[in-house]
């Protein structure tokens, strides 16, 4: 079970990856009852196919339609040594919170994208950030995330020569394999992440009471 003020699905959602130990309902009152706690809209994490995803849906829980980032996503995995290029720099500027996690950047932003062995990468023109991307390495995994391209520079491959740099510097650190997670309906990423050598590993979607749905 996670909570971090409402910042990310992931991060306030409770991960469905085995047997919880009671019943299928008994484990979703009990998401229901630490969302309250911290605040959060109670959220399942389901990884489709999964052998709980049916009984979630038989206790009445439904698939979260009005969710942000989209009802479902792809999670993708390739090795990082066929598309590192150079040595990404591991920067804390202004501009990569800006632009990787919006304008007004709290605390609780810092915590879940600035723990563990993390890289804060970034690209910038005169100063000014103008793609920003960030990695974190557990074991030998690079876990990729919140890779965003300023509208007035898409479509110049900065987002592939950052992702190249921050592979190099996984490697560094001793990761073999990138892993990221991107909704489905994000044809353009999931093309770019593709010509990087990535493939489809699982997809998952959250799941909701239907009080809030």
């Amino acid at each position: 079970m996670r909570a971090a003020d409402g910042f990310t699905g992931r991060a306030n959602s409770t991960l469905t990856c085995g047997d919880p130990g009671v019943p299928v309902p008994e484990a979703l009152a009990v998401t229901e009852r630490f969302a309250r706690e911290h605040g959060i809209k109670p959220t399942a994490h389901v990884v489709m196919g999964s052998q709980f995803e049916q009984a979630i849906a038989d206790a009445g829980w439904q698939v979260d339609l009005d969710h942000p980032g989209g009802a479902e996503s792809l999670v993708m995995t390739g090795p990082l040594e066929k598309f590192a290029d150079g040595v990404a720099e591991n920067r804390d500027l202004p501009g990569w919170w800006e632009l990787a996690a919006g304008s007004e950047v709290r605390a609780v932003h810092r915590h879940v994208l600035g723990t563990g062995n993390v890289c804060r990468a970034s690209l910038d023109e005169n100063g000014t950030v103008i793609a920003a991307v960030r990695g974190c390495v557990v074991e030998d995994l690079l876990h990729v995330a919140r890779l965003a391209v300023r509208p007035s520079h898409r479509r110049q491959g900065l987002a592939t020569r950052l992702m190249g740099q921050l592979a190099g510097w996984g490697l560094e650190q001793g990761a073999t394999t990138c892993v990221l997670q991107v909704a489905s309906h994000n044809e353009a990423a999931i093309r770019l992440y593709e010509e990087l050598g990535c493939t489809e590993h699982h997809r998952y979607r959250y799941w909701v009471p239907p009080a809030v749905s």
